[in-house]
C-alpha cells in the first residue's frame, strides 16, 4: 500500500484566500471518506501549487504549467485513485494554457481547482493573464477560464467559487469529486482566492459575486442557457459564481480502458502484466513485428 505523505505547515501568507482551498478539501475528502493513500493531489507553481505539501495524502510538485498532464496520467494508470490537480490563475493560464484547454477534451475523471488572485503572489505581485487592465502596468483584456470552459462542447463539470464562503465552495468539491468517482468525467473549479499581500479584494469580490442557481432560468445541464446567463452577468459587472455545467458522459478513463488490450478496465497500474495470461497477445504482437 502507498503510504501517505506528512503534512507540513503552512507558508502562506496569514489571510490568504488559498487556506479556504485547503479546508474545503480536506473537508470534502472526509466527507467521502477517501482514505489518504487512496487520493492523489498533483500541485503546480506558484503559492498555490504547494497546497499537497499541507495534506497527508500523496502529492507531487509538477512542473510549471504542466500539473494537468501529469494528474491524467496518473489517472489513466489507476483509475481508483482520486486525484485533484490544484494550480493558480498564472500556472494554468499562462504557461498552462495548452493543457488547461486539452484537459476538457480528454475528459479524465479528475478534479482541477484553479486558484485565481489576479497576480504572481510568489514572486512579488505581477499582472496574470486574469488582471484587471491597469493592475501592475497591465494593458490587456483579462482572460476569462469560466468563458472559455463554457465554450468547449465537451461534458465536463465546470463551476466557480469564493473563498469568502467556505461553506458553498466545501459543497461544490464534493459535488465535483463524486462527479469524477462517478466516472462522468473532468471537473473544473475556479475559485475566487484573494492575495491579501499583493491584491487584497475580498472587499470588492464579496461586493459582487452572485450565485447563479439565484437567477430565473438556471439550468446547469443546458451549456447554452448557462452561457447566457453567464455573459448576462458579468455585462451587468457582477462575478458568476456556482455550479454552470453538471452534464454526464463517459469518461476518458471509461472509453481508454475498453480497449481489448486492457479487458480488466483497471488500469495500467494494476494489470497483470504477467507471460502466462497475456501469451496470446504477445504472440501476436511478435508476429506483427517480425
Amino acid at each position: 500500500m502507498v503510504q501517505s505523505a506528512k503534512a507540513i505547515p503552512s507558508t502562506w501568507c496569514p489571510g490568504c484566500g488559498h487556506f479556504g482551498v485547503l479546508s474545503a478539501v480536506k473537508k470534502s475528502l472526509g466527507e467521502l471518506k477517501i482514505p489518504n493513500h487512496a487520493a492523489v493531489l498533483v500541485g503546480g507553481i506558484g503559492c498555490s501549487g504547494g497546497i499537497h505539501n499541507f495534506l497527508e495524502i500523496n502529492g507531487i510538485h509538477a512542473l510549471h504549467g504542466r500539473l494537468l498532464a501529469q494528474a491524467v496520467g496518473i489517472k489513466l494508470a489507476n483509475p481508483k485513485l482520486t486525484v485533484i490537480a490544484a494550480g493558480g490563475d498564472g500556472d494554468g493560464y499562462a504557461i498552462g494554457m495548452g493543457h488547461f484547454m486539452h484537459a476538457f477534451k480528454k475528459n479524465a475523471s479528475l478534479l482541477y481547482i484553479l486558484m485565481m488572485n489576479e497576480t504572481y503572489g510568489l514572486t512579488k505581485g505581477q499582472a496574470a493573464p486574469t488582471a484587471p487592465i491597469g493592475f501592475d502596468g497591465n494593458v490587456e483584456r483579462p482572460f476569462d477560464g469560466i468563458r472559455a470552459a463554457l465554450s468547449q462542447e465537451v461534458p465536463n463539470f465546470v463551476a466557480r467559487t469564493f473563498s469568502g464562503d467556505p461553506r458553498t465552495m466545501g459543497k461544490i468539491l464534493t459535488e465535483a469529486i463524486t462527479f469524477n468517482q462517478e466516472g462522468r468525467g473532468f471537473a473544473f473549479v475556479e475559485d475566487l482566492s484573494p492575495c491579501v499581500t499583493y491584491n487584497d479584494t475580498y472587499k470588492e469580490w464579496r461586493q459582487r459575486v452572485l450565485d447563479l442557481s439565484t437567477l430565473p432560468g438556471y439550468d446547469p445541464t443546458d451549456r447554452k442557457t448557462m452561457f447566457r446567463l453567464y455573459l448576462e452577468t458579468v455585462e451587468k459587472g457582477k462575478i458568476p459564481t456556482g455550479v454552470f455545467h453538471r452534464p454526464a458522459a463517459p469518461s476518458a478513463e471509461a472509453e481508454s480502458l475498453e480497449l481489448k488490450l486492457l479487458p480488466d478496465r483497471i488500469g495500467p497500474a494494476e494489470s497483470d502484466i504477467g507471460i502466462d495470461r497475456n501469451r496470446a497477445g504477445y504472440d501476436k504482437l511478435l508476429q506483427a513485428v517480425t
